[in-house]
């Protein structure tokens, strides 16, 4: 492609600025910004990259539709919320305008495992209109591509273990309000714990009519699967509070979480698999403490035995680039909802974005 690729930020919260920051070393062209928070809507994109007026005003949610139309991105990134049901209206409207569209919404990574209708759905329109639709971010390498990596490289699996923490302190509201904390252990439990305390056959009906709410995880396991060609029999998730000894001031939660109150979660899931491999898998996002910091750790068991151990990542970081490292994947993919695990190996860009454009 001989001129910038066009992308337009949908959601402008913290991460944005990071990632609107990257796409512009990138070479990219930002020619517009989404919002529902009044308080920026209308301000010009600069104000939050802490920059000066770059000519761009963030529009009002329900003014996205006419803005897209008008200019025509050749993809939006949408940083918003953690459920695929919570961004449809965005990814369907890029379905619709045939824009395609790389969401770091968690669920989206790989979610015809969770909420397969509505997958189904933004896949057909996605199809319809010739653009590709996906989820990617953090989890793509450090939940992803480093495990598959460590897997071609062992004789035999008997079991795959990873563990990721993080601090929701650097996310927003929405997703420090999903992991349950500042609940009480009491509130923890009837909002969040409560969720997975059903049988499969009711799991399988929530997953079937879109209101089962996976951790993280549970949608890395899927997309894990289908990478090494597992075939998963059973998956099970449990949340479990996490909690700290001293009381612990959160911005984004504008309150003091008391000692011994939900910070956070940790969600363990479980899967297994035709092949006899389990896949076990947990996350643990919460307000963390003066000691604690993120790390990612995963093990393969088998032959020879492998750990991977990354201490303090800069996860927003990473989530950025990678999201903007992936621009030229998306566009060049085939058509629908395509998960990343479908999509080749994930590259660093030195050149500009659009010089990957097929």
């Amino acid at each position: 492609m001989e001129r910038k690729v066009k992308v337009v930020q949908y959601g402008c919260g913290k991460m944005a600025s990071v990632t609107m920051q990257y796409v512009l070393e990138q070479g990219g062209e930002l020619v517009g910004a989404v919002d529902i928070n009044p308080n920026i809507v209308g301000k010009d994109i600069g104000v939050i990259m802490n920059k000066e007026d770059l000519g761009i005003k963030i529009t009002d949610i329900k003014d996205a539709e006419e803005m897209l139309k008008e200019v025509k991105p050749d993809i939006c990134i949408i940083e918003t919320m953690s459920l695929l049901e919570d961004v449809k209206d965005a990814l369907l409207l890029c379905a619709k305008l045939g824009i395609n569209a790389i969401t770091t919404c968690e669920e989206a990574f790989y979610s015809f495992n969770s909420n397969p209708n509505l997958s189904k759905e933004i896949d057909k329109l996605a199809k319809e209109n010739n653009c590709t639709i996906t989820g990617s971010g953090y989890q793509d390498i450090y939940w992803g591509g480093l495990i598959s990596a460590m897997a071609a490289s062992t004789h035999k699996i008997i079991k795959i273990k990873g563990s990721s923490s993080y601090n929701v302190e650097d996310y927003g509201i929405a997703l420090a309000e999903a992991h349950g904390a500042g609940l009480s252990l009491d509130e923890f439990d009837k909002k969040i714990a409560s969720v997975d305390r059903i049988s499969e056959e009711e799991r399988k009906e929530r997953i079937d009519n879109g209101t089962y709410s996976p951790s993280y995880m549970w949608n890395v396991n899927g997309w894990l699967a289908e990478k090494l060609n597992l075939h998963i029999t059973k998956q099970t998730q449990k949340c479990i509070p996490q909690t700290y000894k001293e009381d612990i001031d959160s911005s984004t939660l504008n309150m003091t979480v008391k000692a011994g109150d939900a910070t956070g979660m940790s969600a363990l899931v479980t899967s297994e698999t035709e092949e006899g491999i389990i896949v076990e898998t947990e996350c643990i996002g919460k307000v963390y403490g003066p000691d604690e910091f993120d790390k990612n750790e995963w093990s393969i068991i088998g032959e020879p035995e492998t750990t991977l151990v990354i201490n303090k990542p800069q996860t927003v970081e990473l989530t950025c680039a990678t999201i903007v490292n992936r621009i030229p994947d998306v566009i060049n993919s085939e058509s629908g909802f395509i998960p990343t695990c479908n999509m080749p190996e994930l590259t660093h860009k030195i050149k500009n974005l659009n010089e990957y454009i097929k």
